[in-house]
């Protein structure tokens, strides 16, 4: 007998034994089986499945001279990580502009079984990207290309190969049992934990940025890292007191060369509670044909002990194929004194030929109410090439309703490679969240550089959109 009829004949029954029980009846008509799963949100059920719909449609565009065909960015800092931190802008009085939109939605249906919720998660995708570089060379990509996809001439004609731009793609289609311990198997993201590793300070650390925050195991075997995700057979089991374990393989469809698509094995053991986040991450490549070609650790600790902040983190990655070892640590910390807020951190990286280190600072004041302030500086030493780069900034954000955030920064960025280019830049931001899951921004930059690929002015205008539903 289903639960939804037991109770609701259980209710009749009370209600026809207490007449004015029974006036009320028509209060309760119906148990909605997401109700009895704790399910919440935009959801559909039926008498044994709760469906929970989320999604998200993002649309950004972006007008004004700030891209040569030949240079990007004003500044690029090289790091080892992932080739450079491109900073500041500048002109050549050609215009450029993207035109980007990002939308997905995502289906979760939701039953109980004697093992725990069982779960049937289904993810769409679209990416769509056009960009054109200096009123003639033009890109087009999209769900399976990332942001470069395929360039067309002055001309209109295709200069690259199409792979996909713009389809509508599964993100992710798994499923899942289990509470404590749950069982995932399918199309989804890794498991691997790469956080508490951020630096506290305003700037992020310039190889930090390289990573998008944090340390990284390094390039490996051809690739930015381990190959993760993809088609997966997962396992995470929580053990109370706050630590869990996971343990997965992955990348079981990979055709990457050189690793062959022979599978990546993951390990995580992670801890979170009073104030306290940490975990350590393990993964080897190539485990399905038993010769490992690489693999790496990554580790970090986040603690928050009253008016102080501590980040500690490092990561380790060996390629067996190269014969190479890449290591990258990073400290942090941050101390809040009544208006101010005092931050540092250390990082640095060796690529099996050289270290490289950096660091940065910044102090955050608090000027009244919503209003404040942050000064920030960073630096990082290339041995390879030895070269030094630095930055400094100043920002402010101000919130001037409950639902319009004004920011603007400006800063100066050197980097003694191509004998000292140099940039000088400025930009102020409107931030608008009147509420509904809806958000809207406005950006405008403007800067300087000596860099003589871009010898005038640059400025740039973004414009943002998004909704989110769940």
């Amino acid at each position: 007998m289903k639960i939804r009829s037991l109770l609701l004949g259980s209710v009749a029954a009370a209600g026809l034994s207490t007449g004015a029980f029974a006036a009320d009846l028509g209060v309760l008509t119906s148990l909605d089986v997401c109700d009895s799963l704790g399910l919440s949100g935009l959801t559909i059920s039926s008498d044994t499945n709760c469906l929970q719909i989320t999604g998200e449609v993002k649309y950004k565009f972006t007008w004004g001279d700030f891209r040569s065909e030949t240079v990007g960015d004003a500044v690029v800092v090289p790091t080892p990580a992932d080739g450079g931190v491109g900073l500041g802008i500048g002109g050549n009085d050609l215009n450029d502009w993207r035109s980007r939109f990002d939308a997905w939605i995502k289906f979760v249906a939701t039953a109980d079984s004697d093992f725990g919720p069982a779960k049937a998660v289904l993810k769409l995708k679209q990416v769509t990207d056009a960009r054109v570089d200096d009123e003639g060379l033009k890109y087009y990509g999209g769900s399976t290309t990332g942001d470069e996809g395929v360039a067309f001439d002055i001309n209109g004609n295709p200069v690259g190969v199409v792979e996909g731009p713009g389809s509508v793609i599964l993100d992710e289609a798994y499923v899942s049992i289990g509470d404590s311990t749950v069982i995932m198997a399918g199309k989804k993201g890794s498991i691997m934990n790469k956080g508490d590793d951020e630096p506290l300070t305003w700037l992020d650390l310039f190889n930090s940025a390289d990573v998008d925050k944090g340390v990284s195991w390094g390039p490996l075997a051809g690739t930015d890292g381990l190959d993760d995700g993809g088609m997966v057979i997962q396992v995470k089991s929580d053990l109370g007191n706050g630590f869990t374990v996971s343990a997965g393989l992955e990348d079981l469809d990979s055709v990457q060369a050189p690793l062959g698509g022979a599978g990546t094995a993951v390990g995580v053991i992670a801890y979170a509670g009073e104030g306290i986040s940490a975990h350590v991450t393990a993964a080897a490549a190539g485990v399905l044909d038993g010769e490992v070609e690489a693999w790496g650790l990554h580790a970090g600790f986040a603690g928050t002990f009253d008016n102080f902040k501590v980040v500690l983190a490092g990561a380790y990655g060996h390629d067996d194929i190269a014969s190479t070892d890449y290591w990258n640590v990073l400290a942090s910390a941050s101390a809040t004194f009544d208006m101010f807020t005092l931050a540092a951190a250390f990082e640095a990286v060796n690529d099996d030929v050289d270290t490289h280190y950096g660091a940065s600072g910044s102090v955050g004041v608090t000027v009244s109410e919503g209003v404040t302030l942050n000064l920030g500086a960073r630096w990082f030493h290339n041995d390879t090439i030895g070269s030094d780069s630095y930055q400094v900034a100043a920002g402010v954000a101000a919130a001037v309703t409950e639902t319009i955030t004004l920011t603007g920064e400006i800063g100066y960025v050197n980097n003694d490679v191509l004998a000292g280019t140099d940039s000088v830049y400025g930009s102020a931001k409107i931030d608008w969240a009147p509420g509904g899951g809806y958000t809207a921004s406005l950006k405008g930059t403007v800067g300087t550089t000596n860099n003589p690929a871009l010898p005038d002015v640059g400025y740039k205008i973004e414009s943002e959109f998004k909704k989110t539903f769940e």
